[in-house]
């Protein structure tokens, strides 16, 4: 059984990076449409728009351009800063994976997998009994 280890940099409060803007980078890069990456991942127009906007101001330089319409139509390019964006998380999200392998090793043969009585198991919330009059004074 493999892990899987997916993680998210907090750069400042203003500024994130995890593996959604990634993906997202990353289909826009494959497409040249955020339109059709967005399709490609599942994901509304909307959601996507938001998730670029914020990382095209969460640094000092941005990530991608735009092209709006014309003849070809438009269309979004990552920048060179955008492609090093997504290289640097890579790279660290492999070197993350080989550390989580190497430590978390040990108890990963002992995990439950999917078929077993359990694995399907959901928590339940907790909800709040009403509370009478008595008790709030």
């Amino acid at each position: 059984m493999r892990q899987m280890v997916r993680f998210r940099v907090d750069f400042t409060d203003a500024c994130s990076l995890g593996p959604g803007k990634i993906e997202l980078l990353e289909s826009i890069q494959k497409t040249g449409s955020l339109r059709q990456a967005a399709h490609a991942l599942g994901m509304s127009y909307r959601r996507a728009w938001l998730l670029l906007d914020g990382l095209n101001h969460s640094f000092n330089e941005p990530v991608s351009t735009a092209s709006i319409g014309g003849q070809g139509g438009g269309g979004v390019t990552l920048t060179p800063f955008g492609l090093e964006v997504i290289r640097c998380y890579r790279a660290a999200a492999e070197a993350v994976e080989a550390v989580a392998r190497e430590h978390l090793q040990p108890i990963t043969a002992k995990a439950l997998t999917i078929g077993t009585k359990d694995a399907g198991a959901r928590r339940k919330r907790l909800s709040r009994s009403p509370t009478s009059a008595s008790d709030r004074d």
